[in-house]
């Protein structure tokens, strides 16, 4: 493991940074903290325990969330929290029927809200021509991802599961309709929260040297073929221990972005952003 700087980790992360890169060349010095140890024993978990969630476990959550950094404070997000059993199950169908979904005692809906400044405006009789551009659904998505992820890291810190669920974005005009929505939102995607089944643990992937992805001053992939078949060859270690088709990470990325049909009705994103309507000017 790469040299460890900084206050002694906690007690079972002392193999994190050697689990991240997975028998490639991790970081020699890194700082340490609690905070960092989370970060790097971050896995998706998709087994949960039929146990409930701590009292207020959703208003820590939403408290981190609020915490992240918001662009001009705009707070162009929402989240809705679903535990409705009957809501989680037709979400888990229109989202390829991942289990997860329907285990986890709560699914948390991340949404690119333009709404509430649309309405602001409205009762202030202010112009909000800006929200119809581009750049005003970029914002919302960059601010809903930012503050979902802090939620992701709070809720690890307090040692629940997390699964992000970008297939929320397969169907996003029924997701709305369900939920409730208004026009100019949308569920950019979904995070399950709960108690991880130790019977059922998940692994850490591993991901890719810090040199496939890390330049200096300017933009150099000289290295970047060589960084990306030690990573294919990681991947396929990892798959074969997790009992997985060894596919390694080149073959399983292309096939991912192969064509219209791999995106999984993603595909017409731009159609369905302006069914919920954004004009994205």
């Amino acid at each position: 493991m790469g040299e460890i700087h900084g206050p002694p980790p906690a007690a079972g992360c002392e193999g994190a940074l050697r689990n991240r890169y997975a028998g490639q060349a991790a970081p020699k010095r890194i700082l340490w903290n609690e905070v960092i140890a989370t970060l790097l024993n971050h896995r998706a978990v998709r087994a949960y325990l039929p146990r409930p969630l701590p009292e207020v476990t959703l208003e820590t959550l939403l408290a981190a969330a609020q915490s992240a950094s918001s662009s001009s404070n705009l707070h162009l997000w929402s989240v809705v929290a679903v535990t409705d059993p009957d809501i989680k199950q037709r979400l888990a169908e229109l989202a390829l029927d991942q289990r997860h979904i329907k285990e986890a005692p709560l699914l948390l809906l991340w949404v690119a809200d333009l709404a509430r400044l649309t309405s602001l405006g409205e009762r202030e009789a202010r112009a909000t021509e800006g929200l119809d551009y581009l750049e005003s659904f970029v914002t919302a998505a960059i601010d809903t991802g930012l503050a979902a992820q802090n939620a992701c890291v709070a809720a690890e810190s307090l040692g629940l599961g997390t699964c992000y669920i970008g297939a929320m974005r397969n169907h996003p005009e029924e997701v709305a309709e369900l939920v409730g929505l208004p026009p100019t939102t949308m569920v950019l995607f979904g995070l399950v929260v709960g108690w991880p089944d130790p019977a059922r643990p998940a692994s850490i992937k591993p991901r890719p040297v810090q040199e496939t992805l890390l330049h200096h001053n300017r933009y150099n992939n000289a290295r970047e073929a060589a960084c990306v078949d030690d990573y294919d060859q990681a991947m396929r270690e990892f798959q074969k221990s997790q009992g997985q088709e060894v596919v390694g990470w080149k073959k399983a990325v292309l096939s991912r972005v192969a064509n219209a049909a791999a995106l999984t009705g993603r595909h017409r994103l731009g159609e369905a952003l302006r069914n919920l309507r954004f004009r994205l000017l």
